[in-house]
């Protein structure tokens, strides 16, 4: 579970590390102006690590299903190579998911100076700025957000229908402690996974209001922000530190 914590805990730096440095260049300088190629490698970026912190959010899940549901076989089937080999996984995905968007976003022409809506580059948006016919990314956007979208997401929840149904069964003391150990998981899944839908399937998304620009800001500083805040209040040792902090 630590392992799985300090994996996320970098994807966090890293997803943050890729917007807010910009913005607050930006914010200093006045300027805004950013390139097509910075905005394409933005992109790249931004998507890398989304869809690595969806991948390792579903590979926590099985990690609690068997923490859960297969108590006595847990070190054995979630040994640290098999961990390490999860992630690996996870990563190379995530590292080749965003070259199809990025090699198709090569090809398009962008012919004036256009204002995007948003504090970064977003890939919905820069569509929206080209020049050129957008069809094929678009729906190639549409159709892999979907496929990845349910499979990641398929995986992510199902486990927890299974811990459910387990939990039930269980003493009133067992279950609250089965309780403790998925809430914190569980609540940043839904963090996460609320947000960032709220932004991308927003009905009217050539109208980004001030409503959708808080969500992205949420989903980009925010959420992993507060990753690392929902796990320490949920460990012990962290609730002693902090009340004998508090104390002195």
């Amino acid at each position: 579970m630590y392992f799985f914590l300090g994996t996320l805990a970098c994807l966090d730096m890293g997803y943050s590390s890729v917007t807010t440095p910009r913005m607050l260049f930006d914010f200093h300088i006045q300027k805004r102006l950013i390139t097509i190629q910075t905005c394409i490698t933005q992109i790249y970026f931004i998507v890398f690590f989304v869809v690595s912190e969806l991948s390792l959010l579903a590979v926590m899940s099985y990690d609690r299903y068997v923490a859960i549901c297969r108590p006595l076989h847990y070190t054995q089937i979630m040994h640290w190579r098999t961990c390490v080999l999860l992630v690996l996984g996870m990563l190379i995905f995530s590292l080749l998911y965003p070259l199809v968007h990025v090699l198709l976003l090569l090809k398009l022409t962008f012919c004036r100076l256009t204002t995007l809506q948003s504090f970064f580059c977003d890939l919905p948006q820069l569509l929206l700025v080209s020049c050129s016919d957008t069809f094929i990314n678009v729906l190639l956007v549409f159709i892999l957000v979907i496929l990845l979208g349910v499979g990641i997401f398929s995986l992510t929840f199902c486990p927890y229908i299974i811990i459910l149904n387990t939990i039930m069964k269980m003493s009133k003391a067992m279950r609250s402690k089965a309780f403790s150990t998925c809430s914190s998981h569980l609540t940043v899944v839904l963090i996460f996974y609320g947000t960032a839908l709220f932004s991308y399937f927003h009905p009217n998304t050539k109208d980004h209001s001030a409503v959708d620009k808080v969500a992205s800001v949420f989903y980009t500083i925010l959420t992993p922000l507060v990753n690392p805040l929902i796990y320490s209040l949920r460990n012990k040792e962290m609730k002693i530190s902090l009340k004998r902090a508090v104390c002195k």
